[in-house]
């Protein structure tokens, strides 16, 4: 036990509640920044035409699916950069970070060029025929050059939560949504390109985000002595704990999309309603999810710092948070319930399963407020195989259950509910369940500089 144990300073609450809110408030802008650059580019192209943007719609749907996956690259940097801050031993920590760049530009680079060579093979396989497929694969073969600096935006962004900077992220986001949207209407309209014109003005500031962030970061290494260069050990060893965490990714993924092919299978409105909800839950995921952020940052740099009790005082104190942001966004989602479906559909079948799945939804809120912040809790943690290894275990409990509702012949406003309580008590609860059971013990509190 280190003297830091043995005698832990009092800490105050409003101290605590001050370095989660400085982290996350700043994290909440920052996290919305891809999916505003997507839909920039669909408010763009859709004032072209129907078939510019449904074969932009399935080009983004494959940058989206691509770049989601890729999001490991910013939850494996954090905790690394965060221990060593903790531990005072900064040139280690901008080492992790750097490690955290090489891997984004080298996995960005083989994705660029697997969809260089089989991208439009791909959205074929997906449907797209016609004209369609012509803007389809324009507007994925232009998005393809930004993909490495996505990538590096994502290592970039993980590195500076660990050094509990969430405010430089958010400010790097604003200037580059703003760049976007004009290049995109200069590219498109003025200059008319299309589609290919919207994924130039994406690339291009996509690119210019990745290049302010290394003109921030480089100097940052050199002044602390830190080797610019590839360190193949380093870079072996944070492609394991990133292959963990894209472990962990794919398994939330496939719940997701086993979820919308049941949807499908139950019928065009069931689909529909399922679909308006889920966009509800994704956006109001975002105040969720930007605890999470504070979580892996603040407890990274505790555990790096060998205050273990500190770290599990956090680990409540956050917990609390998630819980109550839980109610509260689950109280919002109740009394917009009856009304919200207006603004998606004049459909009343599809009016009520929206309703319904939104009622669904806000129950189970609190419980989405623990998932996240826990899920947060164990990434800053660096117990990514754990998160990994669970998750299969979830989607094994869940994917039975999608099954059985899809076969037992549910219908109408009762199918809605029924999909709604696996995915959001049913896959949320086996979540909670595996990761409060972790949380409660020690066994993932490893002190330290390193796991």
């Amino acid at each position: 036990m280190t003297p830091v144990e043995q005698n832990p300073a009092p800490k105050d609450p409003r101290s605590t509640s001050r370095q989660i809110l400085t982290l996350a408030v700043p994290a909440l802008g920052a996290l919305v920044a891809e999916p505003l650059f997507l839909l920039a580019d669909t408010a763009i192209i859709g004032r072209l035409g129907v078939d510019e943007l449904a074969g932009a719609a399935l080009g983004i749907t494959v940058m989206h699916t691509v770049t989601g996956l890729m999001i490991f690259l910013a939850y494996s940097t954090t905790p690394a950069v965060a221990r060593f801050i903790g531990a005072g031993r900064l040139k280690r920590a901008l080492a992790a970070g750097r490690d955290g760049l090489w891997l984004s530009v080298m996995l960005g680079a083989v994705l660029a060029f697997a969809g260089l060579a089989f991208g439009e093979q791909l959205l074929i396989a997906m449907g797209s025929t016609g004209d369609m497929q012509v803007h389809a694969w324009n507007y994925l073969l232009w998005s393809l050059p930004g993909v490495p600096a996505i990538l590096l935006v994502f290592a970039a962004v993980g590195m500076l939560r660990g050094m509990q900077d969430t405010k430089t992220p958010l400010v790097v986001a604003a200037v580059g949504f703003g760049a976007n949207i004009a290049l995109n209407l200069l590219l498109v309209h003025a200059v008319g390109l299309g589609t290919a014109g919207a994924a130039m003005g994406t690339s291009i500031a996509q690119w210019g985000m990745a290049l302010a962030y290394l003109v921030m970061l480089v100097p940052k290494m050199r002044a602390a002595g830190v080797p610019l260069g590839v360190d193949p050990v380093a870079l072996r060893n944070a492609a394991t704990v990133g292959s963990w965490m894209m472990l962990r990714t794919v398994s939330l993924r496939a719940a997701i999309v086993a979820t919308v092919l049941v949807a499908t299978d139950l019928g065009p409105h069931t689909l529909a309603a399922h679909q308006v909800a889920f966009t509800i839950f994704s956006t109001l995921a975002f105040v969720l999810d930007a605890l999470a952020v504070a979580a892996q940052a603040l407890i990274g740099k505790e555990l790096g710092a060998s205050r273990v009790r500190e770290a599990k005082a956090m680990t409540r104190t956050m917990t609390r948070w998630g819980v109550g942001f839980g109610v509260l966004t689950g109280g919002l989602i109740a009394a917009v319930a009856p009304f919200a479906p207006g603004l998606f559909t004049p459909d009343d079948r599809v009016a009520a399963g929206i309703t319904a799945a939104l009622f669904v939804m806000a129950v189970a809120q609190p419980l989405a407020g623990f998932v996240f912040v826990l899920d947060g809790v164990l990434m800053g943690a660096g117990d990514v195989k754990y998160l990994a290894m669970v998750g299969l275990v979830n989607l094994a409990v869940y994917l039975p259950l999608l099954w059985w509702i899809a076969s037992a012949g549910f219908a109408g406003t009762e199918a809605i509910v029924w999909l709604w309580a696996a995915f959001a008590v049913l896959f949320m609860g086996a979540r909670g369940v595996t990761l409060g059971v972790r949380a409660y013990g020690e066994r993932w509190m490893v002190a330290g500089e390193q796991r």
